[in-house]
């Protein structure tokens, strides 16, 4: 195929992701003033529905900029040959070809970082400021940032180097490689996130003895799920948002409380929380995103080592020499098509999830504890009430609140 028609390829599907994005924000905008549904009156009085309606229009607004920002850089960098340049620039450093990679996509991230970086902070010290979410300090904006941009160095610089020269070693059979990389550091992140990097951003400390950590012991020996990791984070630092999550297996498996969540709701709705949590393990659902997500790396990783050697690809984005790493930019691109279809069937099933783990904290619980919880914290983050339903199939891995009620309510 001519590098040209490749070449406006990419330029149609960014394009075309891009428009169809912005569609489905504006559908979902549309429905910003519809009154609250019946089911769920008396989360919001006038004056909080209001705040909560501005704050969508304000968040729609703002991600309509960036958005369209982000896709005319895109663009621009496409036209005059922006990979090419930077490939020239890392080639004059070194002919290492692992190195010529880390330098090629650490120039571009960093980059494309230090780009988003006004947008980020608008939204945190404006957006969020205004409505009383913020609780981060410029401090710990800036830490957070540094943090993340060595993670990004250590690990992700260190997995890129290990596919380029698994590439360079074997060509033919590097996804194999690649992906069984990939599937170790996976599980392994799922056993030890918790305790390796989630330190880096944030203190945890075992929940205290009292009511609470009783009432959720008293269930888990009900059910029969032994835990004995019960954490609290201190998520206040950075935001009024309340969570919690369920992380690990086996004999790593912890349960995380934000400090937020043990504020904004009584005990008894904190263990419908934990309930559904539960819900997820005892019905296998995080075993099975690993597999399929591990399954899907699999497939992603086999089709590009069919088209990385393809000297079109770099042609497309005016590079003469082959390369990997240009050669992995315009795959990338060529396969998101794919990966919103793929998203969109992983988010299919993530709700049909979402509804069984509803499910088990009602049958093995009490369901209106946990509709008073998801009640409680959809008001305390100003969530939204009406959301679009194409947007929800497309965008949400959550059944919309509404759903979750009706179906608690079956």
């Amino acid at each position: 195929m001519n590098p040209t028609i490749v070449f406006y390829i990419l330029i149609g599907i960014i394009l075309f992701k891009y428009f169809f994005d912005t569609y489905l924000d504006y559908l979902n905008a549309k429905h910003f003033n519809d009154p609250i549904p019946l089911e769920l009156e008396g989360i919001y009085n006038e004056e909080e529905y209001k705040k909560s309606q501005a704050y969508k229009k304000e968040n729609h607004k703002f991600s309509t900029i960036v958005s369209g920002f982000s896709v005319l850089i895109t663009v621009l960098f496409f036209i005059f040959d922006g990979f090419a340049f930077v490939d020239t620039i890392v080639r004059s450093i070194s002919n290492n070809q692992i190195i010529i990679t880390l330098l090629f996509f650490g120039i571009i991230v960093f980059a494309s970082d230090l780009i988003a970086l006004p947008f980020s902070y608008y939204k945190t010290f404006v957006i969020e400021e205004k409505y009383g979410f913020n609780k981060s300090t410029l401090k710990t904006f800036i830490f957070d940032k540094i943090k993340g941009w060595l993670m990004m160095v250590i690990i992700g610089g260190g997995i890129l180097a290990l596919i380029t020269w698994f590439y360079q070693a074997t060509t033919n059979s590097f996804w194999l490689y690649s992906w069984a990389l990939i599937a170790v550091f996976t599980i392994f992140m799922n056993l030890f996130y918790s305790k390796l990097i989630v330190p880096i951003f944030n203190k945890q400390t075992p929940l205290e003895a009292g009511d609470l950590k009783t009432a959720i012991e008293n269930f888990s020996k009900k059910v029969g799920f032994k835990i004995d990791n019960i954490f609290v984070i201190d998520g206040s630092k950075r935001s009024t948002k309340a969570n919690a999550y369920f992380s690990g297996f086996g004999a790593q498996k912890r349960i995380t409380l934000y400090d937020t969540l043990i504020n904004d709701l009584e005990t008894d709705e904190i263990v419908a929380v934990l309930a559904h949590e539960i819900g997820h393990y005892k019905k296998k659902h995080i075993i099975y995103n690993l597999v399929l997500s591990l399954l899907l790396m699999g497939v992603t990783l086999y089709i590009l080592s069919l088209l990385i050697r393809n000297s079109v690809l770099s042609q497309a984005l005016g590079v003469e020499q082959p390369s990997f790493h240009i050669g992995l930019i315009a795959f990338t691109i060529l396969y998101s098509p794919i990966s919103e279809i793929t998203g969109f069937f992983m988010n299919i099933l993530s709700r049909k999830f979402e509804y069984q783990a509803d499910n088990y904290a009602k049958y093995n619980f009490n369901e209106n504890a946990l509709i008073s919880a998801l009640k409680k914290l959809s008001k305390n983050s100003l969530s939204n009430l009406t959301p679009n339903s194409l947007y929800v199939k497309f965008h949400y891995s959550h059944p919309s609140l509404l759903q979750r009620i009706l179906n608690l309510k079956k």
